[in-house]
């Protein structure tokens, strides 16, 4: 299978499973609803936030303009950068993890830029798809859905830490996808870029093997 045909794939795939689920929440839950899924330490919880991933706020009405803009810029660069990528046929893990790290990006724009126009407030009532009087907000105003919550806590011998949450952010399918994309990154990023930095290492040595070539004929 081709490179770009894998970006493409797992770009398609992040994308498909983060909005079909945030549609979900979105459709069937009201702010602050949960269910626990796996005991009580992990929880699917709706909540909306106005700024980063997991929850993370950027303050006022500007603030969230410039996110927005921001974001759309940034997915426009990562995009290019899987482009250039697939074009000098870089590493596959290399690839995939920048398309998981697109991905989610992408996922949290399109709730940030087309979420205000297309569904009612989730406050009070569950949201409506296409509502007659219009959405909650206004193009690049809408949340991010957010839907995953660990609610395990540090056990109480733990100095400091004891009863708080072990990961407090309430985050979703795309956050997670741009977390996996960085770390595989950090993890394996000696492998990734090893074979870039020995086609350049070989591009420099050329010139000097012709040197030696002409120099002994």
């Amino acid at each position: 299978m081709k490179k770009g045909t894998i970006a493409i794939l797992v770009i398609l795939g992040i994308l498909i499973i983060d909005q079909i689920l945030k549609f979900w929440v979105k459709t069937n839950m009201v702010i602050g609803e949960g269910y626990p899924m796996i005991g009580n330490w992990f929880w699917l919880e709706f909540t909306e936030n106005n700024g980063m991933a997991f929850g993370m706020e950027f303050a006022g009405r500007y603030g969230k303009l410039f996110l927005s803009i921001f974001r759309i810029l940034a997915a426009i660069a990562i995009a290019w950068y899987i482009w250039h990528l697939v074009r000098k046929n870089a590493h596959t893990g290399l690839i995939i993890s920048m398309a998981l790290i697109f991905a989610g990006a992408f996922g949290n724009i399109i709730d940030s830029a087309f979420y205000g126009l297309l569904f009612s407030g989730s406050f009070h009532d569950v949201a409506v798809f296409l509502p007659e009087n219009g959405g909650y907000a206004t193009l690049l105003f809408g949340r991010v859905v957010d839907m995953f919550h660990f609610t395990a806590r540090w056990p109480e011998w733990m100095p400091w830490l004891s009863g708080r949450e072990i990961f407090p952010p309430i985050f979703n399918v795309a956050d997670s996808a741009i977390t996996i994309g960085v770390i595989l990154l950090i993890i394996f990023q000696g492998k990734f870029f090893k074979k870039e930095s020995s086609i350049k290492l070989n591009k420099t040595e050329m010139p000097k093997e012709r040197e030696t070539v002409e120099e002994h004929a």
